[in-house]
């Protein structure tokens, strides 16, 4: 038998998994968060194997279901929060191997909204096109150019900087 698996998931995992993580970090703001929603959308994927593999672009679909993912538990987590009176604290040790200005970058990401967190970091860190943004996370062409737009002045702020990106959001 040769190196490579004959499984499409396992083969979707080995070249996707990585790139999924880094995307969801940027969106997530936490790299543990960002390994579990990657994995639970695996996980997703093996219990809609048929489906999964019919896909014509698997890694997008992967995305979106982690997106989701990110968002539900976000939700539950402010839930969470509101009904125990106390914020939540992320593990500072574990970080993922990206530069310190990287690592800045994902901290001002992190005080943003989430809508604008999303958003920048699906079309930024993931280069994703502002349409292939627009279906991951279910909104308009419009709504991502104008969360593009106040997310990049908002982080700016963030960073103590004139401008963050560049205005380009083709």
């Amino acid at each position: 038998m040769g190196g490579e698996s004959e499984d499409p998931i396992q083969r979707c995992f080995d070249a996707s998994y990585r790139r999924l993580v880094g995307q969801l970090y940027g969106v997530c703001g936490d790299l543990s968060e960002a390994e579990d929603v990657v994995a639970e959308a695996f996980a997703r994927a093996v219990s809609k194997r048929r489906t999964f593999e019919r896909l014509d672009n698997p890694e997008a679909w992967l995305r979106t279901v982690a997106v989701n993912v990110a968002r539900s538990r976000h939700r539950r987590g402010k839930l969470g929060e509101r009904l125990l009176g106390r914020a939540t604290a992320t593990d500072p040790t574990h970080r993922p191997d990206l530069s310190d200005d990287r690592m800045a970058l994902v901290a001002a990401l992190r005080s943003l909204p989430e809508h604008q967190r999303e958003t920048l970091a699906l079309h930024y860190l993931a280069d994703l096109p502002v349409a292939e943004v627009a279906a991951t996370l279910g909104v308009p062409v419009g709504t991502v150019k104008a969360r593009l737009n106040r997310g990049r002045a908002a982080l700016a702020t963030a960073l103590g900087t004139k401008e963050v990106f560049g205005g380009s959001h083709a």
